[in-house]
């Protein structure tokens, strides 16, 4: 590869170069398939060929997306927050591969981040820190972060962002679908397309660092000294660098793959809650849910970072979601048809059954149908199972509803925090969360606990 073709931080940067890169990865698990077929002719265990090529794959996308950066991975680590959904044998050898995508990527070298600093906080930033480490200890999608001590003796993070990442980030984007149809085939029932959109419609702003500071210190100033939050006060910010306070504490990642069962309840509880708060408290959203974002801290509260992505509500959640929820756990049918409707879930030209439309989404609401519900893979399977069969009438059903602009974020941070919960396998009591915390749901806690089944039979 020319070095014209690359970034100042190795970071391919020509759309041909990154787009020849995305495309590689299904000719690549086509290829390994037609080998595997040759292997398994030559006398070798199907088992153990698949293995390999499993294997082999995830690896190739686990390398790809993280040198890419940018749309690429982040599209990554979007993937690694919906693995929950996919068939366990389908997914077991590639959840390792993802969840690094969710903490970790190949790092810049030393020099081009002396070079990032240098070029954003000027000729001396090193007189801002009494100590800064060059070896990054957490890459994102278009930044990566240092660990430092600011000049007043505070432990710091610093955050500075990939040069060349915003010119690559649109144009992968649209090379990405590419891959998003290779995998909405797996994840049935999921928006990958919305998804896309959304991407497409934040990445200005998550490449803006003074927007993404102005929003933590929103939500830093909405939680300061609540005991069951931690988000880290801003100290200093200037072009593409973003320098926060430092937080110690067991990656949301980790919880998952080796928490007990108790520490996954009060992560799971403490994430579910710190979403529905925060629009009503901050006025803004957190907009990306992905598991690295979080941190359980030794004090048993929840550490939040990475404040770039950010639905702005500045009334808070719509009212009428509590709403609309009520009247679904009261089996009011054709009152939950007209509330979607009005709110554009549904198109003036579609004509759907109500009680066909309420059989579809109950289901969806048993966490909330139980005073406690544990999340689970196996639940989120079935329900991609369920809506996902094109011989089902659910799949038709499925195909009738719309998602408003409005709510597109909205959608992103409820789907994956469903799967990050499912991760979990966390136990709670949603409804009462819901209750609590959910503008227009304050009346869930009068209706009686009842069954889907129960709801539609009755």
């Amino acid at each position: 590869m020319s070095e014209a073709s690359r970034g100042p931080g190795d970071i391919p940067i020509r759309a041909v170069t990154r787009g020849a890169k995305l495309a590689a990865l299904p000719l690549g698990m086509a290829g390994r398939a037609t080998l595997g077929i040759g292997k398994r002719i030559g006398g070798k265990p199907a088992e153990k060929v698949t293995a390999e090529i499993q294997q082999r794959t995830a690896e190739q996308i686990f390398k790809t997306l993280g040198e890419l950066k940018g749309g690429a991975m982040k599209f990554g680590q979007a993937l690694s927050v919906f693995e929950a959904a996919l068939p366990e044998p389908v997914i077991a050898p590639y959840r390792a591969t993802l969840v690094k995508l969710q903490e970790a990527a190949p790092p810049l070298p030393a020099r081009v981040v002396h070079d990032v600093l240098r070029t954003n906080l000027g000729p001396d930033w090193q007189d801002l820190f009494t100590e800064f480490d060059a070896k990054a200890v957490a890459a994102a999608s278009v930044g990566q972060v240092h660990r430092a001590t600011w000049s007043d003796g505070r432990d710091v993070a610093v955050k500075i962002q990939y040069p060349g990442a915003g010119e690559a980030l649109l144009g992968d984007l649209n090379q990405i679908s590419r891959l998003a149809r290779l995998f909405g085939s797996m994840v049935p029932g999921l928006d990958i397309k919305a998804l896309m959109v959304e991407l497409k419609e934040r990445v200005a702003e998550e490449l803006d660092y003074a927007l993404e500071a102005d929003s933590q210190r929103a939500f830093a100033a909405a939680f300061a000294d609540d005991p069951d939050f931690c988000v880290p006060q801003v100290v200093h910010q200037a072009g593409n660098v973003l320098v926060t306070e430092w937080i110690d504490g067991t990656p949301l990642s980790k919880v998952i793959a080796e928490g007990d069962q108790e520490t996954r309840n009060r992560a799971g509880v403490l994430y579910h809650r710190f979403h529905l708060a925060s629009p009503t408290r901050a006025g803004k959203l957190h907009a990306d849910p992905h598991p690295g974002n979080f941190r359980m801290l030794p004090d048993g509260r929840l550490g939040v970072l990475d404040f770039g992505a950010v639905n702005h509500l500045p009334e808070g959640v719509p009212p009428v979601i509590g709403v609309l929820l009520q009247q679904a756990l009261r089996g009011e049918a054709k009152a939950v048809v007209d509330g979607l409707r009005a709110e554009g879930f549904l198109k003036p030209s579609i004509d759907l059954d109500p009680d066909r439309a309420l059989a579809y989404l109950l289901p969806f609401l048993e966490p909330v149908t139980v005073p406690e519900f544990q999340f689970s893979r196996a639940w989120l399977r079935a329900q991609g199972q369920r809506i996902g069969d094109p011989r089902s009438p659910n799949y038709s059903t499925g195909l009738q509803f719309n998602l408003p602009p409005r709510y597109l974020l909205l959608h992103r941070v409820w789907l994956g925090s469903i799967g990050v919960l499912c991760q979990l396998e966390a136990a709670g009591p949603w409804r009462e969360e819901l209750a609590a915390w959910l503008p227009g749901a304050d009346g869930l806690t009068d209706i009686p606990y009842r069954t889907p089944e129960e709801i539609v039979g009755e």
